[in-house]
């Protein structure tokens, strides 16, 4: 599983929109939809933030196992 995946399938989990996660993060909706569709990837602030509002390790974000 990639960050993009990982991403989707954590925002969907808990039942949030694309548009739901934008807010919260106080950015564009298509910032997130572009993350979830692989185009472009977040930057490592973002990471943290979001890692941080899932209550995940960055590992666990970038579905990295360890």
């Amino acid at each position: 599983m990639d960050i993009a995946e990982s991403l989707k399938q954590n925002r969907e989990e808990r039942g949030m929109t694309p548009y739901k996660l934008a807010q919260v993060l106080g950015i564009n909706h298509q910032n997130v939809y572009r993350w979830e569709s692989g185009k472009t990837l977040p930057s490592i602030e973002m990471c943290v933030r979001i890692a941080d509002y899932f209550g995940l390790s960055l590992d666990e974000l970038i579905g990295r196992k360890v």
